[in-house]
């Protein structure tokens, strides 16, 4: 059992994607999905968001689509994400290799508010009723965390009608990248049982324990420059590892570590 010592510390999430999990779940990488948007001419253009889909296989067989499992399901004003602003649709532990594509299921609550204030509904071509689709062509590593931005051009999106409606026909753009790498490693003597502290300049810090048998993995690290604390029950087996690099698309490996014994 893993001792609790450490917990006013805060072990994780202050930085984004951290993760206390050992190797014991290798063979998976982390997605998160997020949206953004080109501006357009209007005062809102709001679209509903019910899932999002990835597929895992080459072709498009219905067997391949995944759903994510962490969403976030709502109406979205695409106009507030303008001018670098994003947010998160939903995010996964995914099996490593290729995906292809990913596919957005659109729920009917879409509008358009127009510069004089009037609302009108968007309609959605039924051609695009089992969800937009769009193209993605990225090989996920292990233990690696990505994001695929989805660039949303509102613009381009909403289509005026020839009876004064307007239809919403997606165009969106992907942008897949590894933004996060991890730290693993081993420590000896196992039965030490240290915290492992990843620590930035800015003494920003993500953490987890080694297992039973001394191997950790700490994820979702950030690309930079770290110092790496272990930290035993006592105090008495600490050692402090510096200019720990990290690139944001690999898993550092620290190799064995051995902690003082006197």
């Amino acid at each position: 059992m893993k001792k609790k010592f450490f917990l006013p510390l805060m072990l994780c999430g202050l930085i984004g994607f951290s993760s206390c999990d050992s190797n014991e779940d290798s063979g998976t990488a982390r997605m998160e999905v997020r949206m953004t948007d080109a501006p357009g001419d209007y005062d809102e253009v709001n679209v509903e968001i019910e899932s999002v889909q990835i597929h895992t296989e080459e072709g498009d067989t219905e067997e391949g689509w995944v759903t994510l499992d962490e969403i976030h399901p709502g109406v979205y004003n695409l106009l507030d994400f303008a001018n670098g602003k994003d947010t998160l649709l939903a995010s996964a532990e995914l099996p490593v290799g290729h995906i292809s594509q990913i596919r957005l299921i659109l729920g009917n609550e879409n509008s358009v508010k127009l510069k004089s204030g009037e609302v009108i509904d968007l309609k959605t071509p039924s051609g695009q009723t089992s969800g937009v689709k769009l193209q993605l062509n990225a090989d996920l590593q292990d233990d690696v965390t990505y994001m695929v931005l989805l660039d949303f051009d509102a613009a381009r999106s909403v289509v005026p009608k020839g009876n004064g409606g307007y239809n919403l026909k997606p165009v969106i753009r992907t942008i897949t990248q590894a933004i996060a790498g991890g730290i693993k490693g081993s420590v000896t003597p196992a039965e030490y049982e240290p915290a492992i502290y990843v620590i930035s300049a800015a003494n920003d810090t993500i953490g987890g324990y080694a297992s039973d048998n001394g191997e950790f993995l700490i994820k979702g690290v950030p690309a930079g420059t770290y110092r790496v604390e272990f930290i035993t029950e006592y105090g008495e087996h600490n050692k402090t590892v510096e200019n720990v690099s990290v690139s944001q698309d690999q898993i550092k490996d620290m190799g064995v570590v051995m902690l003082p014994q006197e």
